[in-house]
């Protein structure tokens, strides 16, 4: 099986979070993952970079085949130079929200991913990290 490389899609509007879940999308699907899995992922890549558009302005989203653990995943990494998060622990609350939006985002991707990591600064940006196990399709 033949995979494209990592997909950067820099997002800055609204069809940038479009074209970046399209590349979630296929990606997940050229490496045999479940329709419902496929559609995870790209919801997942939709929460996130919706993030980048609301609260940063701009930034990128890079989706690509990775080892985490010693296993292959699809690794989705959102990269933005915004305000930061003030507590992380709290963005990951079910209902935590600084904006207008109902808090479903990062709680969102992580329920939606196998695993979810996130770095953030004040004043310095925030970067997300977010993968799902390739599955063994022999």
């Amino acid at each position: 099986m033949t995979v494209s490389n990592d997909f950067v899609v820099d997002i800055s509007n609204p069809d940038d979070i479009v074209t970046a879940r399209q590349a979630g999308h296929e990606l997940a699907r050229q490496l045999g993952f479940s329709l419902t899995d496929v559609t995870m992922i790209a919801t997942a890549i939709s929460e996130i970079a919706r993030n980048i558009t609301s609260y940063a302005g701009r930034g990128e989203v890079r989706v690509g085949v990775q080892l985490r653990d010693g296993r292959r995943a699809l690794v989705v990494r959102a990269e933005d130079d915004g305000p930061g998060i003030a507590d992380v622990d709290r963005a990951l609350d079910d209902g935590y929200s600084t904006g207008r939006g109902l808090g479903l985002g990062l709680p969102g991707a992580r329920r939606l991913m196998d695993r979810l990591h996130v770095e953030s600064q004040l004043g310095s940006g925030t970067v997300i990290e977010m993968w799902k196990w390739i599955p063994d399709n022999d």
